[in-house]
């Protein structure tokens, strides 16, 4: 046995080596083999900046996204929770035109584009070397993943951004548009509220933006839209450069967002006039030869030849034609292709732009994607010291906030460009403040393109370019009420006709009135050059307007042959000033008097002193002419020891003068306030101001006259009472309770309301012959008497019945 032992020793050893070799070698070629590891795709589409990514990133991505869920070393956010809410409102939303997430991303990455080329313009090493420098959009899709991206070399976001931007701290228009969304149900405007970005969830359950700004490192922002996000640093991606990619994982029923012809037909419908150009990873099959396979070539040769004709002959010729043999397959290459190639529209001559690309050019640049059409546009080029082109739109809809803050706000609908680069769609120094709702963008070729708002504001050109605007944009207006039907009462047809469609023209004039009118007035105010041009836009109605509205020509148009004044009376309503004591002479005259409704239009008429050599004249003040009365002088001499004695009276009430009335035909008197001061309705606006100071009113306060209708039988017999005993302190009070019942009926408000209500019921006790001794009747007093706690029996039994009652109902 023990002869055995060392040889088996030997052998066995033996066999482990010849192992070990061979490990070595199986470990030698796994190496050599790990050297190169396969790409998904060397060059895609062989394009200079396509994409490239290894295997392992693709691993990566694929677990991921299969997961769907937040990054375990990423930090975890919560939604602020405006956001949350606005989330919830689109995620759960029935809005059936999902389409608009697209057009909000593009509008986006056309935002984030803009603000990287005005930086270049002092710094042009900020857009990089390479295919980072392109300012482009590109969008890619990926049917397997079911993932649509979108990408732009814009500024990029830094981390802090992303949590700023699309987190924690919502935008001043979040709540905005949560309030429009909830009383209008239209998800359409989102992007005039600066919260486009959050319709992506109207597509996709799961969202990635990659962004890299020049100052931060690369990060990945990630959310499924349950009330988190995470924030990594990116180190799997391919390096973006600069710029932001957004990756929309879509839900099941939206895949039709994969599809290369719904996405260009988007592109098309929203996103045409963008100032980039975008581009979209598109397929195309084409033609190509390649050699014929090697079994067909063989079965063709066996079938066209015997072996008993073969010879060598033969033989050479079958050679040649295996060389020749191809065949044509269809193989589907990718390439960039650009989606908007129209050249802007302001470069453009009108003469070239259909009415229908000016309207998608507005819905592009407004964000105002509503079927609604812009009410007039002005589109025109300005030649000269100052050159500029200029496109000018008068929104269908004034903005919701237009006069909230309105001296406060610095607000500016209109972009500009200098030489084509856009420059800041927050100057506000373009047009005044009267006019910032109108939208549009100026193109300037004098203004230097490293601007800036203290630049422009010392800059020669700027009084000339906004001075030029303005002009255009009151034409703009003015175009609107001579092309609307409605406007041309007493004008030939033939004038209507060269007007253009009436159907589509009638009562826009009206519809702009209704939106911009306050405007139009708070442009008087302010614009002292202008108000002349200001005039001709205003509308009101009148008493003889038959409830439309009308102009200051049309008024004038119809005044009696020898009127001097243009009347007007300023009130809370129309009806309530139909009504008015102030109208009555004027009306049995046939006399005009313009309704000035609106709170806005008592400061208006403090600067519209005159229109067209007339005088305006507010028939509630002190001054009213209504030809002339040659008994006047008669009338004022037989009321004049009532006129006194009144005044006398009412030493208390700070009555400057009481006197015979020209404007009143029913009434026995009204109270009306010197030309100078403030109205009644002037008053009481002044006493509704939240911080109003009481003390200093009594300056500005106009000083009250009691005008008196001489003919009316109260005011004939209180002459006689007065003659009679002018010490009557029945009659006093009665004049007093006249001149209160006056006051109010003259749109004041009393200073002691209890007093007036003192006189009119002794006024009711005499007319119901009741004495005003009478005394009131005691109450009998009865003892209150506590209430006992109801007894848990009693409140069983409640209950009972009150859940009975329930089921019932």
């Amino acid at each position: 046995m023990g002869k055995w032992t060392i040889p088996s020793a030997l052998i066995l050893l033996c066999l482990l080596s010849l192992l070990s070799d061979q490990g070595r070698k199986l470990q030698a070629n796994a190496k050599e083999g790990a050297v190169d590891p396969p790409k998904v795709e060397d060059n895609i589409g062989a394009v200079p900046h396509g994409l490239q990514t290894d295997s392992d990133v693709v691993k990566r991505e694929s677990d991921s996204i299969s997961s769907r869920s937040l990054r375990n070393n990423a930090e975890k956010f919560e939604f602020q929770a405006e956001v949350s809410r606005l989330m919830d409102i689109i995620i759960n939303s029935l809005y059936s035109n999902k389409d608009i997430f697209l057009r909000e991303l593009i509008s986006n990455a056309s935002d984030a584009l803009d603000k990287i080329r005005f930086l270049s313009l002092t710094d042009k090493e900020v857009l990089g070397e390479g295919d980072t420098s392109k300012l482009e959009i590109q969008i890619k899709l990926d049917k397997e993943k079911k993932m649509l991206s979108l990408r732009d070399r814009g500024i990029g976001m830094t981390k802090e951004d992303l949590i700023k931007n699309l987190g924690t701290i919502a935008k001043s228009g979040t709540s905005a548009f949560v309030e429009k969304m909830q009383s209008t149900g239209d998800l359409n405007l989102i992007g005039q509220f600066g919260v486009g970005f959050y319709s992506v969830y109207l597509v996709a359950d799961y969202v990635e933006v990659i962004s890299k700004h020049n100052d931060d490192k690369q990060y990945v922002w990630e959310s499924k839209a349950d009330g988190a996000f995470a924030i990594s640093e990116d180190t799997w991606n391919e390096p973006l450069g600069r710029g932001t990619e957004i990756r929309l994982h879509l839900r099941d029923e939206a895949q039709e967002y994969l599809e290369e012809s719904k996405l260009k037909e988007l592109v098309k419908k929203y996103s045409e006039f963008i100032n980039f150009p975008i581009y979209i990873w598109a397929s195309k099959e084409v033609d190509v030869e390649v050699p014929a396979d090697e079994d067909e070539s063989s079965d063709e040769e066996s079938s066209d030849r015997t072996s008993s004709e073969e010879g060598e002959d033969e033989a050479d010729k079958s050679e040649d034609e295996d060389t020749e043999k191809k065949k044509t397959v269809k193989e589907t290459t990718y390439e960039w292709e650009r989606l908007n190639d129209v050249k802007a529209i302001w470069l453009r001559s009108p003469k070239d732009v259909t009415n229908e690309e000016y309207v998608k050019f507005y819905h592009s640049l407004t964000k105002d994607f509503s079927d609604e059409k812009p009410m007039a546009w002005s589109h025109f080029t300005a030649e000269g010291d100052v050159e500029f082109k200029a496109v000018l739109f008068v929104p269908p809809k004034a903005p919701h906030n237009l006069y909230q803050s309105y001296y406060n706000s610095n607000k500016s609908n209109l972009k500009l460009y200098v030489r084509r680069v856009f420059i800041s769609d927050e100057f506000d120094e373009l047009l005044p403040k009267f006019l910032s709702f109108l939208m549009g963008l100026v193109d300037s070729d004098t203004l230097p393109l490293n601007v800036s708002r203290e630049m422009l504001q010392a800059h020669s050109s700027l009084k000339t370019i906004k001075k030029k605007l303005v002009r255009k944009a009151l034409d703009m207006i003015r175009r609107i009420a001579d092309e609307d039907p409605d406007e041309f009462s007493g004008k030939d047809e033939k004038d209507v006709e060269k007007s253009g469609d009436e159907d589509e023209k009638k009562g826009q004039y009206t519809k702009f009135w209704n939106e911009y009118g306050k405007s139009i007035k708070l442009g008087i105010i302010e614009d002292a050059t202008n108000r002349n041009r200001l005039a001709k836009l205003l509308r009101f109605e009148s008493t003889k307007s038959d409830g439309k509205l009308t102009s200051l020509d049309q008024y004038i148009s119809r005044m009696k042959s020898g009127q001097k004044d243009i009347f007007y009376i300023t009130g809370i309503s129309k009806e309530q000033l139909e009504k008015s004591p102030f109208l009555e002479r004027l009306k049995k005259k046939n006399y005009e008097v313009i309704f000035f409704t609106d709170p806005v239009d008592e400061y208006l008429m403090q600067y519209l002193m005159d229109y067209e050599g007339k005088q305006f004249q507010n028939v509630s003040k002190d001054g009213l002419k209504i030809g002339k009365d040659s008994k006047s002088r008669e009338l004022k001499d037989s009321f004049k020891e009532l006129t006194k004695w009144w005044k006398g009276t009412l030493k208390t009430e700070d009555v400057d003068e009481v006197k015979i009335s020209n404007r009143l035909d029913n009434t026995p008197c009204v109270v009306v306030t010197s030309k100078f001061g403030w109205s009644a309705n002037m008053e009481r606006l002044m006493q509704a101001q939240t911080l109003t100071d009481a003390s200093k009113q009594a300056y500005m306060r106009g000083k009250r006259i009691l005008e008196i209708n001489p003919r009316h039988p109260i005011i004939k017999e209180l002459r006689e009472r007065v003659v009679k005993d002018p010490e009557d302190e029945g009659v006093k009070q009665t004049a007093q309770l006249i001149y209160q019942t006056a006051l109010m009926e003259s749109g004041f408000i009393l200073s002691d309301p209890k007093d007036f209500a003192s006189g009119i019921y002794s006024s009711v006790k005499s007319s119901l012959n009741i004495s005003p001794d009478a005394t009131i009747e005691e109450e009998d007093d009865v003892e209150e008497t506590e209430t006992e706690p109801e007894t848990k029996a009693g409140k069983d039994g409640a209950d009972a019945e009150s859940s009975g009652l329930k089921d019932e109902l």
